[in-house]
């Protein structure tokens, strides 16, 4: 076997099979900034099948997102009871929350892909691959070279998550459409 398959062994209970340093690791990052730049990717299996490469032009970010029911703010205005509704139903998931606000961070990148890296009661994180898009190293490699044609590649739902939240990555059997269909 490959060390890759070895720590995606590792990835499949990471609470179980690492111990005190996914403690450690969760306590160290709860004190972290929501949007923090990391030297080298935390699932280096999962980057790497996901389109990462270690050279320059690659960026990645680790995304802290609130978990949880979403809410509008609070209205301070009259409304009739029946009008004061507060939840909010999303249609994107946390992975696509946070690698839009990654984005919004880098906005001279492009996210590539992202992957769960962890959770707890209040948090998920994800590690967000970034690609600048002017780098001349990136410009240069025909296979990532495609990423620099056109803007705002996951705001436009283009990235797996955002295909996931679309119905796009569902494979349909027979004469099943591709793409179910949305209801309004």
């Amino acid at each position: 076997m490959s060390m890759y398959k070895y720590v995606r062994d590792i990835w499949k209970k990471p609470s179980e099979s690492m111990g005190e340093l996914w403690k450690s690791r969760l306590i160290r990052w709860r004190k972290e900034g929501s949007t923090v730049r990391i030297p080298r990717p935390t699932r280096i299996d999962r980057a790497r099948s996901l389109g990462y490469k270690a050279k320059q032009g690659f960026i990645v970010v680790r995304q802290k997102v609130l978990r949880g029911g979403h809410q509008k703010p609070f209205i301070k205005k009259g409304r009739r009871p029946k009008r004061q509704n507060r939840r909010l139903n999303l249609s994107k998931n946390y992975q696509q929350i946070a690698e839009e606000r990654a984005n919004r961070k880098y906005p001279n990148c492009e996210v590539l892909n992202s992957y769960w890296v962890a959770e707890d009661g209040m948090h998920y994180w994800y590690e967000v691959i970034l690609v600048d898009t002017s780098h001349p190293a990136i410009r240069a490699d025909k296979d990532i070279s495609w990423i620099c044609e056109k803007k705002g590649r996951v705001f436009r739902g283009k990235t797996s998550a955002g295909r996931k939240g679309r119905g796009l990555l569902h494979k349909g059997k027979g004469t099943e459409k591709l793409r179910p269909a949305r209801k309004p």
